[in-house]
């Protein structure tokens, strides 16, 4: 089986070659050509998995990086995002994937599905991106993530919505307008989904507040009326950040109240092409180097928890982690 460990640490690199002119010693660096890296996708419900396709295979956003293998939860599923995505050849079982990839994508809907689905691959040394939410339990993932540290396996995952140009950009205006005191989030989310009820879409509200103002959420608490909802997060700097689950819409506004008065967060920044989320996961296939820390994948899982527990309890809910 191929060694996915040397693979890192071959690809992209540059050599050295000495030359001999006349009269000159001179030194020509040779730049290789970067190899091809061979992506499987386990989980084809999502209209991401054919996404990826499309960006890979399709769009040949990055030259040398193809999806080449996918397993569904169906045949229909699979087979949907083969021609969507134009990716060649479905397995009937992840593991006939194992020495046949170089990275592996995880996308399922729910997110309780991801981590055991990721394990055979990381005991392989094979780096993994993991489609949002990361997992459906803190210690579920903060033992995952110390075996994957403990093999030198690069593990990752963030939600697009949140780690962007655009976030970077509100991280910065945010940051312009001093302390906030309030700050109200509207976005799409279900806390009655069947994928995992308020981390489904939730994970990108939260993902996003959490990169703009800090890991910094003492509790959170969760207000209902059927599946019409509202979470509140108390940071421990004393800003209050009110999240509107929109359950018939899609838009994301923030407004922030500072001294400044209360103001409407936006971006006119134009994201970079291919996007960041896809351009750093792509550096972590090649390189091995994690765009983001282990603390910051699971710190966000622990809001999510927490959020979801005050659904059913009605109370205020300690972030744990």
């Amino acid at each position: 089986m191929k060694s996915r460990r040397n693979f890192i640490k071959t690809t992209g690199k540059a050599t050295a070659a000495l030359t001999i002119g006349p009269g000159l010693l001179s030194k020509t660096i040779v730049t290789q050509t970067p190899k091809t890296i061979k992506i499987g996708i386990i989980g084809a419900e999502n209209s991401h998995s054919y996404g990826y396709g499309k960006m890979f295979n399709t769009d040949k956003k990055f030259p040398g990086v193809k999806v080449e293998y996918i397993w569904g939860e169906t045949d229909e599923f699979a087979k949907a995002a083969m021609e969507r995505g134009n990716i060649p050849v479905q397995v009937k079982d992840p593991a006939e994937m194992l020495g046949k990839i170089d990275a592996l994508i995880v996308d399922h809907r729910h997110p309780k599905y991801h981590l055991e689905a990721a394990v055979p691959f990381v005991k392989e040394g094979i780096p993994v991106f993991i489609d949002k939410p990361f997992c459906y339990r803190e210690s579920e993932g903060k033992k995952f993530l110390t075996m994957a540290r403990s093999l030198g396996t690069p593990v990752s995952s963030w939600s697009t919505a949140a780690y962007n140009d655009k976030t970077i950009d509100l991280k910065n205006k945010a940051e312009m307008l001093g302390q906030i005191k309030n700050l109200v989030v509207f976005g799409p989310a279900d806390i009655e989904s069947p994928w995992g009820g308020i981390f489904f879409y939730g994970v990108h509200m939260v993902d996003q507040i959490l990169y703009m103002f800090g890991d910094n959420v003492e509790k959170v608490r969760v207000s209902k009326k059927g599946n019409v909802a509202t979470g509140t997060l108390l940071f421990n700097n004393g800003m209050i950040a009110t999240l509107v689950f929109l359950t018939q819409g899609r838009n994301r506004i923030i407004y922030a109240e500072s001294d400044k008065g209360v103001i409407e967060l936006t971006s006119d920044v134009q994201e970079s092409d291919p996007p960041k989320a896809y351009a750093d996961m792509v550096e972590m296939f090649r390189t091995g180097k994690e765009p983001r820390s282990h603390e910051r994948i699971l710190y966000g899982i622990a809001v999510l928890e927490a959020l979801e527990k005050s659904v059913t309890s009605d109370k205020w809910e300690i972030v744990k982690i």
